[in-house]
C-alpha cells in the first residue's frame, strides 16, 4: 500500500505494473462503507493485461487524514493486530457528531469524491484512464469522467443506476443509513458470528467468510462524518435528477453492469439510468445483466464481470 495526499487528506492506494503504452489504466473505485479491498478478485485476474489503480476514497479504509481518524483503542490496536485490517473505535462518538443539520457536504460530496479522484490521476500522471466504479463508486466514476474528461476514456459501473426520485424510498433509506452511521460500536467486530450475516448482506448467494470479516471492519471503520456526508448528499432529489443529465453529457463510453437479483439497485434503475446514454439507443447495449448475482458483483461474479470488461474494453478501444 502507498499513500498520497490529496488535499490535506492522506488517500491509500495501490497501482500496479505499467503494461502496454497504448492499454489504459483501470482505475476501482468502491462503494459505500466498503474499501479497496472488494476489487482484488478482478484485479488479480486483470493485471496480466492491464495496469491497475485501487484506492480507498477519502473517509473510508485506510484513506482517513489525522483529523478525520476516529480515536484507536486498545481493543481496536488489537483488532489491527489480529484481523489485519484495522478496526476503529467509533463508539465514543454522540449522534450530535452525525447530525445531518451541522454537516457540510464539501469534502464528502459526489462533486468532491470525483474532484480527489482527477487530482489522484494528475499527480499519478495517468491520463488514458477507464473508470470502474460500484455502487456509490459508480456514481463518482460519472462524475469523475466529466471532471476530468481528458484523462478518462470510458466507464463501467457495476450496481450503480438511479436517476428516479421516490421521495418516500429515499426518505426510508436515508433514515436507515443513518441509524446504521450512529450505531457503529467497536465491539462489533467481536460479535460471535457477525461475519456471517455480513456475508449473506445484500447478495444472491452468501460469500466466503472472509469477504464478512472485511465488511464488518469496513463498515466500523469508516469516519462517521463521510459515510453520513457521502449518503446523504447523493441521494438528495437535486443530486439523483442531475447524474441522468450528466450521463447524457458524456462523450466517452459507459457501460452499466446490473445484478439480476440485486435488491439495493434494481436492473430496471440500471436501465433507467443508461438510457440517458448514447450507446442505449443500440438496443440498450451498454447494459449487461449478471445472473445469479446481487449488489457486489465484483465478488460473487468475478469471473464474469472480468469477461465483461475485457470485452467492452476490446470494443471500445480497438
Amino acid at each position: 500500500m502507498a499513500t498520497i495526499e490529496i488535499l490535506g487528506a492522506t488517500h491509500a492506494y495501490e497501482l500496479t505494473p505499467p503494461k502496454a503504452s497504448s492499454s489504459p489504466v483501470l482505475v476501482f473505485i468502491h462503494g459505500w462503507l466498503l474499501s479497496r479491498n472488494y476489487w482484488q478478485p478482478l484485479i488479480d485476474r486483470l493485471d496480466d493485461d492491464y495496469q491497475c489503480l485501487v484506492y480507498d476514497l477519502r473517509g473510508f479504509g485506510d484513506s482517513q487524514s489525522p483529523t478525520d481518524k476516529p480515536p484507536k483503542t486498545e481493543s481496536a490496536s488489537r483488532a489491527t493486530t489480529s484481523g489485519g485490517a484495522g478496526a476503529k473505535d467509533n463508539a465514543a462518538l454522540t449522534s450530535a457528531d452525525v447530525d445531518a443539520t451541522r454537516l457540510s457536504a464539501s469534502n464528502y460530496s459526489l462533486a468532491a469524491y470525483a474532484r480527489d479522484l482527477g487530482i489522484l490521476l494528475e499527480k499519478l500522471d495517468i491520463d488514458n484512464a477507464w473508470l470502474i466504479g460500484h455502487s456509490l463508486g459508480g456514481s463518482i466514476a460519472l462524475w469523475g469522467a466529466s471532471v476530468a474528461s481528458e484523462r478518462v476514456k470510458g466507464v463501467i459501473c457495476l450496481n450503480a443506476g438511479g436517476g428516479i426520485y421516490l421521495k418516500e424510498e429515499f426518505e426510508r433509506f436515508r433514515n436507515v443509513g443513518k441509524q446504521l452511521v450512529k450505531r457503529r460500536p467497536q465491539w462489533l467486530c467481536y460479535l460471535p458470528l457477525i461475519d456471517v450475516l455480513f456475508t449473506r448482506a445484500q447478495v444472491a448467494r452468501p460469500l466466503a467468510r472472509r469477504w464478512g470479516r472485511q465488511r464488518v471492519i469496513d463498515f466500523v471503520v469508516a469516519h462517521p462524518e463521510a459515510a453520513l456526508r457521502s449518503l446523504l448528499d447523493s441521494t438528495t432529489e437535486a443530486e439523483v435528477h442531475r447524474l441522468p443529465q450528466m450521463v447524457s453529457q458524456l462523450q466517452q463510453p459507459v457501460y452499466f453492469l446490473a445484478g439480476a437479483n440485486d435488491r439495493v439497485m434494481a436492473p430496471k434503475y440500471v436501465r433507467h439510468l443508461a438510457s440517458f446514454h448514447k450507446l442505449f439507443q443500440n438496443g440498450g447495449a451498454n447494459v449487461i445483466e449478471i445472473p445469479n448475482c446481487g449488489h457486489l458483483a465484483m465478488v460473487e461474479q468475478p469471473n464474469i464481470v472480468d469477461t465483461q470488461i475485457r470485452r467492452i474494453l476490446a470494443e471500445s478501444v480497438s
